[in-house]
């Protein structure tokens, strides 16, 4: 039984992990830290825990937040995990990172990340940098398999912008640069703690875009699709926010460099994926909507192609708390510890 701990528990990503580790069969919960509300069980907090996972949640410091477990999952907030990594390395476990802190490979890299989100552009661990792994599970499923210590957690937004235009840069279907990343998000992805943008009133019926002069989850985007296509990839990205509680929407757009029919792609598209369990693609004319997602770890592809422009339109739905976050942890716990990659994720969610 692999022993998890949970680091930032109190958090969304660190409830989405703990639910996903309840209904796992081979892995349980060790050890639930956090620096807010130590000494109070997690069922006080969220009572829909209550009577399936009552545990205290402890202090960093307290000695049961220091016992060697196989895996810690670090829901928490960049800076964070590259400080506590080495440690728990140390006494033997992998490190899965929610943080922008191990989803770059060299220093350089995290620098550019770090310059977009206004923190210090040093990292504390910059030896480990070269040992991560960025955990989107469908493009680097090898790479996580093998002696990994270290996987970066991929951000929401890139998760549904990378599955969405993976297929088309890697078959070399789209113009240079025409690729336009149209994306909006539920409010829970602002995290929990409560702000004035964020209070109800100012929130409800409210929708705008935000980040317009660089948004940080560009950077895993770009590298990613740069990747898959051999050359350097530039997207026009717009996040927002709309008054939604979880679910993320992304419209992605891009110009055909030869006339092709929605037939064609679709072929392309589901060729890709035949392996991948967490994706699903859909055909334009399907009734396909953020609620075929909600709780979930998949990603619907819904594949358009206006052949009067000339133009392929992905449209791409995730639960931005599974998929974009804990769903796509514990994927990837699932391959650090050779288990089936479904496990503790294979469900239909929920509906209406």
């Amino acid at each position: 039984m692999i022993k998890a701990k949970i680091i930032g528990a109190g958090g969304y990503g660190g409830v989405g992990i703990t639910e996903l580790l309840l209904g796992h069969p081979d892995a349980k919960i060790n050890a639930l830290v956090d620096v807010e509300n130590p000494g109070m069980p997690i069922s006080k907090i969220y009572p829909h825990f209550t009577g399936f996972c009552d545990m205290v949640i402890v202090a960093p410091d307290d000695p049961k937040a220091q016992e060697p477990v196989d895996v810690v999952f670090m829901a928490t907030p960049d800076g964070v995990g590259m400080k506590l990594a080495p440690a728990e390395i140390a006494k033997g476990a992998k490190i899965v990172d929610y943080s922008g802190d191990f989803r770059f490979n060299s220093k350089e890299d995290y620098a550019e990340y770090a310059r977009r989100i206004g923190r210090n552009t040093e990292h504390a661990s910059p030896d480990l940098l070269p040992q991560s792994i960025y955990g989107l599970a469908e493009l680097h499923r090898k790479e996580i398999k093998k002696d990994t210590k270290v996987i970066g957690n991929p951000g929401c937004f890139a998760v549904s912008c990378i599955l969405g235009l993976s297929p088309a840069v890697k078959n070399g279907l789209l113009e240079q640069n025409s690729i336009i990343c149209d994306c909006k998000t539920g409010v829970s992805g602002a995290g929990k703690k409560p702000s004035p943008t964020f209070h109800y009133p100012a929130r409800y019926e409210h929708m705008n875009a935000y980040k317009l002069a660089g948004h940080q989850h560009v950077c895993e985007i770009e590298r990613e699709l740069g990747k898959q296509a051999g050359h350097e990839i530039k997207v026009t990205f717009t996040a927002q926010v709309i008054p939604l509680c979880r679910g993320i929407m992304s419209t992605l757009y891009g110009t055909l460099k030869n006339k092709m029919t929605e037939a064609q792609v679709l072929d392309i598209y589901r060729d890709s994926y035949k392996y991948d369990k967490f994706v699903r693609v859909f055909e334009s004319s399907a009734p396909i909507g953020s609620p075929h997602v909600r709780g979930t770890n998949y990603c619907n592809l819904v594949v358009s192609v206006d052949e009067r422009t000339s133009r392929l339109r992905i449209v791409s739905y995730i639960d931005n708390l599974v998929k974009g976050q804990a769903g796509s942890a514990l994927q990837n716990m699932n391959l650090l510890f050779g288990l089936p990659e479904t496990n503790g994720l294979d469900k239909p969610g929920i509906y209406p």
